[in-house]
C-alpha cells in the first residue's frame, strides 16, 4: 500500500492549477492536506489583521472544497517545520508537497524544512503554484536580475505562452465534515471591537468566488481596461489582488483566461500581472528591499517622520478629499484602488515627508492583499527610491489629479460623505470655496472636515529640495 503524502497549504488555497496538490494526488497514497499558522516571520512582517480576516474565510472555503473530496484539512498554529514534521510523524507520510514561497524568511524556512525531512528520508518537494516564472527564470544574459520594468516585461514575454492550467482533483473518497472548531482555534478574526463589517460586505473570500471574480471581469470589463482602469468611482480593474494573495487563483489561471479574450485590454491587464512577477523577481533577488531602499543613496534622505502627520494620513483626515477616500476606504474594506494607492503614497512621501516604510507597514495591516513583493515595490517605486523608480520630481498634485481622475466627485462623496453636498468638482479643493458655498453644504472647515495639513506648493518645492539633496 501507497503511503500517504502531505500537501502543505500556504498561500495557494485551492484546488485548481495548485501543483503542490496535483504531486501529492499523482504519488498515489492517502492525501493529507495541512495549513499552519506560523508567525515566526519577523515581527513587523507578520500578516496583518485584514490579510488574517480573508485568511479565515479563504481558509473556510478550502475547508469545504477538500472535505468535498473526502480530505480533512489539518489546521494547526506554531512552527511549521516542527508541526511538518509532527504530521509525518502521525500519519507516516513518505512525501511533503509544497508550493513555494519567496519572502526571504520563507526561503530560509523551506530550506530548513527540506533538509530535515531528508535526513528522515522523506520526499521533499516544492513547486511553483505563486508565479508564472520563477524569479531566476527571467535574467539578463549575464546572470544579473533585471531592475527596470520594459526589459523584463520583454523578456518575460520572449519565454513564450505558460503552461496549461491543472485541473482540480477528482473526489477521492466520501465526503467529510469539515470542523470548525479548528479554524477558530486559529483566532485568526477580530474580536472587541470587530472592525470587520466594511470587509464583510465587500468580499466573498474562496476558490470559488475567485473563479467568479475572474470571468466576470474578463467576460465583462477587460476590453475597457485600458480607459477605464484609472477612474476610482468605476468598476474597471479587476479585484483579483487579495485573491492572488492567498492564492485562490494562479497566475497562469489569471493569463490563459485574459489570453482567450485578447485584445489591447487583455495585453494591458497582463502587463500588471507581469508587474507583480516584476516585484517577486526585485525581492528574491534584492532580500533586503522590504526594510532598505534599492537606490543606497536615500539612506541618508532627510525624512521629517512626524507622528502628528502620519496619524492624520492613515485617519484619512488630510484635508485632501481624494487622499482621505482612499484612506477611508482602505480602512473600511481592506482594499483601495490603485491609482489612489499612488496618489496617497506620494502625498505621504513627498508632501509629508514621511518615510516610504511607515506608509508600507499601514498597508501591510490593512491591506487584504498584502504583499511582501507588490507592496515593498509600490512604495520604494513612488517614493523615487527603488528600482524602475518614478522620477523625484512626480509629485502629484492631489487637488488637480482628483478633478483628472474623480471628476464628477463620485469616488470622494462615497467616502468622505461629509463633503457630500458640495457642487461638482467642487468637491476636490474645498478649502478654496467661498464660505458661502461651504455653509449651504453644511462643511465647516477644522470641524466637520480638516483643514488641509500642509499646503501643495510649498510641499512640493521642500520635497524637489530633498530630493535633489541626495542625487
Amino acid at each position: 500500500m501507497t503511503p500517504p503524502a502531505i500537501v502543505w497549504f500556504r498561500h495557494d488555497l485551492r484546488l485548481a492549477d495548485n501543483p503542490a496538490l496535483h504531486a501529492a494526488v499523482q504519488a498515489g497514497g492517502e492525501v493529507v492536506p495541512l495549513f499552519v499558522l506560523d508567525d515566526s516571520a519577523p515581527g513587523q512582517w507578520r500578516a496583518g489583521g485584514a490579510a488574517r480576516w480573508w485568511l479565515h474565510g479563504a481558509l473556510a472555503a478550502l475547508q469545504g472544497d477538500l472535505a468535498g473530496l473526502g480530505l480533512q484539512l489539518h489546521l494547526r498554529r506554531g512552527d511549521a517545520g516542527e508541526e511538518v514534521a509532527r504530521l509525518v510523524r502521525e500519519t507516516g507520510a513518505t512525501a511533503v508537497f509544497w508550493n513555494r514561497r519567496y519572502e526571504p524568511w520563507a526561503i530560509a524556512q523551506d530550506k530548513a524544512v527540506k533538509s530535515a525531512l531528508d535526513r528522515q528520508g522523506v520526499v521533499a518537494r516544492s513547486c511553483n503554484g505563486t508565479l508564472g516564472r520563477e524569479p531566476w527564470e527571467v535574467v539578463r544574459k549575464t546572470g544579473e536580475p533585471y531592475k527596470v520594468f520594459t526589459p523584463f516585461w520583454r523578456a518575460w514575454n520572449e519565454l513564450g505562452p505558460l503552461s496549461k492550467p491543472l485541473p482540480a482533483p477528482a473526489a477521492l473518497g466520501p465526503v467529510v465534515r469539515p470542523d470548525p472548531a479548528a479554524l477558530a482555534a486559529l483566532e485568526l478574526l477580530p474580536t472587541k471591537p470587530d472592525w470587520s463589517g466594511g470587509l464583510r460586505e465587500a468580499w466573498q473570500p474562496g476558490e470559488a468566488a475567485a473563479a467568479d471574480a475572474l470571468h466576470g471581469f474578463v467576460d465583462e470589463r477587460i476590453a475597457d481596461y485600458p480607459t477605464q482602469r484609472d477612474f476610482p468611482d468605476r468598476p474597471g480593474v479587476s479585484r483579483l489582488s487579495p485573491r492572488l494573495r492567498h492564492g485562490e487563483l494562479s497566475p497562469r489561471q489569471i493569463w490563459h483566461a485574459a489570453m482567450r479574450h485578447g485584445g489591447a485590454g487583455a495585453e494591458g491587464f497582463v502587463r500588471q500581472l507581469v508587474w507583480r512577477e516584476f516585484a517577486y523577481h526585485l525581492l528574491y533577488h534584492f532580500p533586503e528591499l522590504p526594510d532598505a531602499p534599492l537606490r543606497t543613496e536615500f539612506k541618508d534622505f532627510p525624512w521629517t517622520d512626524e507622528p502628528r502627520l502620519l496619524a492624520a494620513w492613515q485617519r484619512g483626515r488630510t484635508g485632501y478629499p481624494i487622499v482621505d477616500a482612499g484612506m477611508r476606504e482602505l480602512w473600511h474594506t481592506g482594499y483601495m484602488h490603485n491609482r489612489v494607492r499612488m496618489l496617497v503614497a506620494s502625498f505621504l512621501t513627498k508632501d509629508l515627508l514621511v518615510p516610504w516604510q511607515r506608509g508600507a507597514a499601514w498597508f501591510w495591516d490593512t491591506l487584504c492583499d498584502a504583499d511582501l513583493a507588490n507592496n515593498t515595490l509600490g512604495w520604494q517605486w513612488v517614493a523615487g527610491c527603488g528600482p524602475d523608480a518614478a522620477p523625484y520630481f512626480r509629485i502629484f498634485n492631489p487637488v488637480t489629479q482628483g478633478h483628472k481622475f474623480d471628476p464628477d466627485g463620485t469616488y470622494v462623496r462615497r467616502w468622505v460623505p461629509e463633503l457630500g453636498k458640495l457642487p461638482g468638482a467642487h468637491i476636490h479643493a474645498p478649502s478654496a470655496l467661498p464660505a458661502d458655498t461651504l455653509r449651504a453644504a453644511g462643511v465647516r472647515l477644522g470641524v466637520t472636515y480638516p483643514e488641509p495639513i500642509i499646503d501643495h506648493g510649498t510641499a512640493r518645492e521642500r520635497a524637489l529640495a530633498a530630493y535633489a539633496s541626495v542625487r
